[in-house]
């Protein structure tokens, strides 16, 4: 069984591992760099020497014996016969060190010399020149020893302090890494105990402003939306329930009254208790049905309609048997571009909710309406009601499912969805539906994308502002 290794193991070999690689090629170019550095600062300085005692033999100044060079090198003035007319201390008395063909630019190479009982590798210089005595050439060298003990005692110190370092790299991601985890497990324990039973709980936070302080606060975030998801599910099925159970009773007393004394029913009234409650709950089911479609996001495809004609039709339809005055008196030419279906039912929403409300009268206004800017012109219809208005307390909650003040609920009986199914609708056609005046009555504003400010493969883009 392939044993998986932890996070904080996987992390601090990697990091160890990639900081050992860049600190090997980081010392390697220092000893590399260190060597070349040395080599050419006393490649400088022979070739300074050379011209010095160049110039000194073309002068006739040479002395026997050459004491401008150091511990580690060595310098020779030999003439065109190889005899050695000059020495450093290091090499007086001895051969010339080398029998090369030189000329009057300076060139380099390397040899072997005698230095204090011992033979080095030196790196030299050389070049001829004139003097009172003929041609002469000179050598002038440095040892490579000083270079390589140089290099030697960097490597050495590097192979030292190069696995220390990395040792104790180490060490400090392990400890860095097991407190930062640390934080996030302790994150993921209290999440996972959290359950539906207890989807109020929340995670604790360590007052960082980090990476892991705003993961805590986005898991805090996603709670909310959990517990508020599960409060307006268990909403739901208690409304649902409560708005069923009302048709379902009807229906059941309705029918064992029939039963009980079948001589005595009223066929007429029969049917009109059991379709009139069968006909509630098709019309919740259908919204019920309508809410998870919006909820699943599904499309519609929109189409060229008029606004004007489709609410002047719905007007109509509310007229039949509503106690109120239902004027289109404001109702303009205004082309949309939506759903038919959709806004017929938002329309049909929107009227019955105005009607349900109103004391004498719902005024209904269709137009044409620009957007912030005057850039697009949006098909906008108002609704507006002479009823009681809404409190201020109601204002932000009107568009939530099932939500009902006690007031409306028992002047209309209605389920609560119309007006949360009328802006899930409306912005699924990339519309907009607001509630502007709440005070003397109520005022609905619904906005379109309008016709001709569609153009091909634009639908998908308006947004009303």
């Amino acid at each position: 069984m392939r044993t998986r290794l932890s996070l904080r193991v996987r992390a601090t070999l990697l990091g160890t591992l990639v900081f050992g690689l860049l600190l090997t090629l980081g010392s390697v170019l220092l000893v590399t760099t260190l060597e070349d550095q040395l080599t050419h600062a006393s490649d400088r300085l022979s070739r300074s020497r050379v011209d010095d005692l160049l110039a000194l033999a073309q002068a006739g100044e040479l002395p026997g014996v050459l004491r401008n060079v150091d511990d580690n090198g060595v310098a020779q003035v030999v003439t065109a016969d190889g005899d050695v007319v000059a020495a450093s201390p290091n090499i007086v008395g001895e051969p010339p060190v080398a029998d090369l063909d030189a000329g009057p630019r300076a060139a380099t190479g390397t040899f072997e010399a005698p230095d204090d009982g011992e033979t080095e590798t030196y790196r030299f210089w050389f070049a001829s020149g004139p003097s009172p005595d003929g041609p002469v050439t000179v050598y002038v060298g440095d040892s490579l020893e000083s270079v390589s003990e140089a290099s030697a005692a960097l490597r050495h110190a590097l192979w030292i302090g190069v696995p220390a370092v990395v040792v104790l790299l180490g060490v400090v991601i392990w400890l860095l890494l097991g407190r930062t985890l640390g934080r996030l497990d302790r994150i993921r324990a209290e999440v996972d105990d959290i359950t539906e039973d207890n989807l109020h709980a929340r995670v604790a936070g360590d007052g960082v402003e980090d990476e892991v302080g705003r993961l805590a606060a986005t898991m805090n975030a996603m709670l909310d939306r959990l517990d508020a998801a599960a409060q307006r599910q268990r909403e739901l099925v208690a409304d649902v329930s409560h708005d069923l159970q009302s048709p379902l009773a009807g229906q059941r007393i309705a029918l064992e009254l029939a039963l009980a004394r079948p001589e005595a029913v009223d066929v007429e009234r029969l049917r009109r208790e059991v379709l009139g409650a069968n006909d509630e709950m098709e019309r919740l089911v259908g919204d019920l049905l309508v809410l998870a479609a919006l909820d699943a996001r599904t499309t519609s495809e929109p189409a060229l309609l008029d606004l004007d004609t489709l609410v002047i039709e719905e007007a109509a339809r509310a007229r039949t048997g509503a106690a109120v005055v239902v004027d289109t008196a404001g109702v303009s030419a205004a082309p949309a571009c939506a759903n038919p279906d959709d806004v017929r039912r938002i329309v049909r929403n929107l009227l019955d909710n105005a009607v349900a409300h109103a004391r004498t009268r719902v005024s209904l206004t269709v137009e044409l309406a620009e957007a912030r800017g005057g850039d697009r012109s949006w098909a906008q219809l108002l609704v507006a009601d002479d009823g009681p208005g809404v409190p201020i307390e109601h204002r932000d909650r009107i568009f939530d499912r099932f939500y009902r003040a006690e007031s409306a609920r028992s002047r209309d009986g209605g389920s609560g969805l119309g007006l949360a199914i009328a802006r899930g609708l409306a912005e699924r056609n990339r519309g907009r539906l607001d509630l502007v005046a709440a005070d003397d009555g109520a005022t609905l504003r619904l906005r379109l994308p309008v016709a001709a400010a569609v153009g091909p493969g634009e639908i998908g883009s308006l947004v009303p502002t």
